[in-house]
This record gives C-alpha cells, sequence and structure tokens, in this order.
C-alpha cells in the first residue's frame, strides 16, 4: 500500500527540482523548464488561508486533477497584468467576484499546447459569471504567435490574454510554485490565488468539473 500523497507543496522537493534543474537533469512530468529573471507584475500577499477552500481543494483533487495542490500561502493576484486581444491592459483584479482558473502557458512550450483543447471545453462548459478560465500566453514580444494557435487549434470559447514580458511566469517562480510551464492557479472570487498545478491537467474531465464545482461552491470568507 502506498503512503497517501502529500496536500501540499513539498518545498523540499522544489529545492530537489531545482537542483536537477541546475545541472541539467531532465525534470519529465510534462513540464517544460524556463530560466528566466524576474521583472515587474509583482503580486501581494495578503490572504488568508480559508480553511472551507482548503478542504473543498483537497477533497477534490484526485484523479486527472491530482497534481493540484492548496496553498499553505495563498497570496492576492490581483495585480497580474497582461493584454486583452484587442490590445487593452488588464489585470486578475478585473475579474473580481470569479473563481478562475488561471493557466500560463506559451506557444513553444509543447505540454501547454497540448492542454488548450482541455481548457477551451472547460470554459464552454463552465464558464459565465462565477467562473472563467484566463489562459495568460507569455510568448515574448506580440500576440501574433498566439493568435495563429487560436485558429489553427479552433479555440473558441478561451479569451486570448498576452504578456509578452514573461512577468506573470517570473514572479510565480519566485514564489516556488513553478519551475515550468504550463502552471495554473485557482483564484478565489475574493483575487486571493489557493490553488496550483504545476504540469497540465486534464480539464475537461469529470474529476476536473468536480474541483471546479467544489471550489465554487466554497467562496472565500469575506469574497
Amino acid at each position: 500500500m502506498t503512503a497517501e500523497r502529500p496536500r501540499r507543496f513539498d518545498r523540499r522537493l522544489l529545492a530537489i527540482a531545482g537542483l536537477a534543474l541546475v545541472f541539467g537533469i531532465a525534470a519529465g512530468f510534462g513540464v517544460l523548464y524556463v530560466s528566466e529573471t524576474r521583472s515587474g507584475n509583482a503580486v501581494a500577499s495578503s490572504c488568508p488561508l480559508d480553511k472551507t477552500f482548503t478542504a473543498a481543494i483537497d477533497d477534490n483533487a484526485t484523479g486527472e486533477v491530482a497534481a493540484v495542490r492548496a496553498l499553505d500561502e495563498p497570496f492576492d493576484a490581483g495585480a497580474i497584468s497582461f493584454q486583452t486581444a484587442d490590445g487593452n491592459k488588464a489585470q486578475l483584479a478585473d475579474f473580481a467576484g470569479q473563481t478562475l482558473l488561471v493557466n500560463v502557458w506559451a506557444t513553444w512550450c509543447a505540454p501547454c499546447r497540448a492542454e488548450m483543447p482541455a481548457l477551451d471545453a472547460l470554459e464552454r462548459q463552465k464558464g459565465g459569471k462565477d467562473f472563467a478560465v484566463l489562459p495568460i500566453n507569455v510568448d515574448n514580444g506580440d500576440a501574433a504567435k498566439p493568435k495563429k494557435f487560436y485558429a489553427e487549434t479552433n479555440l473558441k470559447s478561451l479569451p486570448l490574454l498576452h504578456d509578452g514580458t514573461l512577468a506573470t511566469f517570473n514572479d510565480l517562480k519566485t514564489r516556488g510554485l513553478t519551475l515550468g510551464l504550463p502552471v495554473s492557479l485557482i483564484v478565489g472570487p475574493d483575487g486571493c490565488a489557493r490553488a496550483a498545478v504545476a504540469g497540465p491537467a486534464e480539464w475537461a474531465s469529470p474529476d476536473a468539473i468536480r474541483l471546479i464545482d467544489a471550489v465554487k461552491q466554497a467562496e472565500p470568507a469575506g469574497a
């Protein structure tokens, strides 16, 4: 019998993964590793733990979304910024009141590309006033490559959001949430990031639908 998997990010495992990256060891797990320095787009840390929300994540992160972990230190993600398809600036704070699945991806990341149709299906099925999937593309420069990818992959439900500076990714990396792409956050209606997963997941699966339904029903206190 195997031991029950941990319910939080294990900082020791992240440290080991970091050493593997330094010495050039292939990390696997469907994550494409990135080495960048931090830039602007900083996120704040002003969110207390919410036991109800954490329990909803812990109890429902199974099967195809078993890698999703509740964060020991939730943080205010409202300052994470990007450009919309029409070139306007926006940030996660503009979506206050909704539960969000924020996915950080790039067209040069094979696991990211493979994950996008499932994210599109999740948004098509569950997107609405209380929930949205927000994929933030971090290709350098303008949004030409993600626009082309959306057209080629026939992504119809997802918004096209772009951060050409890699700032979003780098700020999440400094928090120890990821060493590569893709990475996804579950953000509560209060704007606090409360769970994350480094690597792809099958977001259109019944397991993912159950997880999203559970966290939507577990609004953090004060939301």
